[in-house]
């Protein structure tokens, strides 16, 4: 590369304006954890009726992701990114400003499909912006957005329900702003290093088509280096476990902190807040320990991570009534360091296993694995906390963790990556 220092200078502001942006992602689809306590009790929604808006919404996104993907990795990512925004943003304050039931559910759903046209753009762009040497860490720190996102929608929400303004200003503030971002995503962030004005990333052995050009990619070698690949579907299995245990706590967190453990949802939320806090650095750690310990094996620090994973939410489990506060919190962000390790890593693992080629339609298809976990998460969740109570629901999603951590292990000798083609044009770990 000609001009090195160029390059890392537009890949730091890429990385910092694409992560800004998907925080943002977060705070108007996160938001509903903090009011659903509210809606609750003012009986504008039902748990029944709110674990299946969960659900659907979910599925939605889920679904969203994965069509989303194959558009992703051929369309302006900055475009496509900046129109999910901006219709993510309406979808909320649509939801803010209605007060019909049935509407509750279509501008809820709705929103799962826009949300769903934000990681497909991330995925595709950063695989053009880092090399797969560097993915885990820089991409690590590229998805604690994800978590910060999170904290911004429950300190948010936390303070206008302290304020005394109500559930629908959980939805109206982060609305707003988040069409104030927009704007920012449409100027800021850069497709690639070529519309930043800089040269373009080189990566040796780049996966080459059939016929061995580089560069001509079809659409059915992009189905290849996806459904042909057995460590794609394998981490696509495991990541129905990992959402399982994410939402677990997160879309539940503040009400069954409050119903399980009599904890006001001003605390509750700020206890989740400590849950992605720590998540932030778990994330961060995972990226680095993958690079470093694991020469880029996403999917042996993911056996690790959902190992500890499961023994923390067993130990919330366990947590007597009335025990300190304190020890509640330092379960959950043992909880959030471990698990969301793998949820960053199954990202920067699809990508690379599917080359920079692909990357946006990996990350769909483990999306939609991924959120078909809130048929559990969701509707499952509320008919075990409304049919045996909270602690044999609590019970389920540390569980969960270790059916993740065996399909993690099912993929332990994976490669590195997928660039890497054999003499056949196929993938080392295709076929296997």
């Amino acid at each position: 590369m000609k001009d090195e220092k160029s390059f890392r200078s537009a890949q730091t502001k890429f990385i910092l304006s694409s992560a800004i942006v998907y925080a943002f992602f977060y705070l108007t689809r996160k938001n509903l954890s903090m009011a659903q306590p509210g809606m609750l009790d003012e009986g504008v929604i039902s748990t029944y009726a709110l674990g299946t808006m969960l659900s659907i919404h979910g599925i939605v996104y889920g679904l969203s992701r994965f069509i989303n993907g194959f558009w992703a990795d051929r369309l302006n990512g900055r475009i496509f990114m900046t129109i999910g925004i901006t219709l993510s943003a309406l979808m909320n304050l649509f939801f803010g400003f209605t007060s019909l039931s049935v509407l509750f559910a279509v501008f809820w759903i709705m929103n799962g499909w826009t949300q769903g046209m934000g990681f497909p753009a991330c995925a595709k762009m950063l695989t053009h912006w880092i090399h797969p040497k560097e993915l885990a860490t820089k991409m690590s720190i590229w998805n604690t957005s994800h978590s910060f996102g999170a904290v911004m929608a429950l300190g948010l929400c936390s303070y206008l329900i302290y304020l005394g303004l109500g559930w629908r200003w959980c939805f109206i503030v982060p609305g707003a702003l988040a069409l104030l971002i927009s704007i920012y995503c449409f100027f800021a962030v850069k497709d690639s290093p070529s519309e930043a004005g800089v040269e373009e990333l080189e990566i040796e052995g780049t996966a080459k088509t059939d016929s061995g050009a580089a560069g001509s990619i079809t659409s059915a070698d992009r189905r290849r280096l996806v459904f042909g690949n057995r460590v794609i579907w394998l981490i696509a299995l495991a990541n129905f476990f990992v959402y399982i245990v994410r939402f677990g706590f997160l879309d539940w967190g503040p009400t069954f902190l409050k119903q399980f453990k009599g904890i006001p949802v001003a605390k509750g939320g700020l206890m989740i807040i400590a849950f992605e806090l720590a998540a932030v650095v778990g994330t961060i750690f995972a990226g680095w320990a993958t690079d470093k310990w694991f020469k880029g094996r996403g999917v042996r620090t993911c056996v690790f991570c959902m190992l500890f994973a499961a023994m923390f939410a067993f130990g919330f489990w366990f947590l007597p009534e009335g025990a300190p506060i304190w020890q509640a919190t330092l379960l959950l962000m043992g909880s959030g360091f471990c698990i969301y390790g793998p949820q960053a890593l199954i990202g920067i693992v699809a990508a690379n296993q599917a080359t920079k080629e692909a990357a946006a339609m990996a990350n769909g298809f483990t999306g939609i694995m991924g959120y078909a976990s809130t048929l559990v998460s969701g509707i499952g969740i509320a008919f075990m906390k409304e049919t045996f109570g909270w602690g044999p629901a609590l019970f389920a999603i540390a569980a969960m963790a270790l059916f993740g951590m065996i399909l993690f292990m099912l993929a332990w000798g994976a490669n590195a990556d997928g660039y890497t083609s054999s003499t056949n044009g196929q993938t080392a770990n295709e076929g296997k």
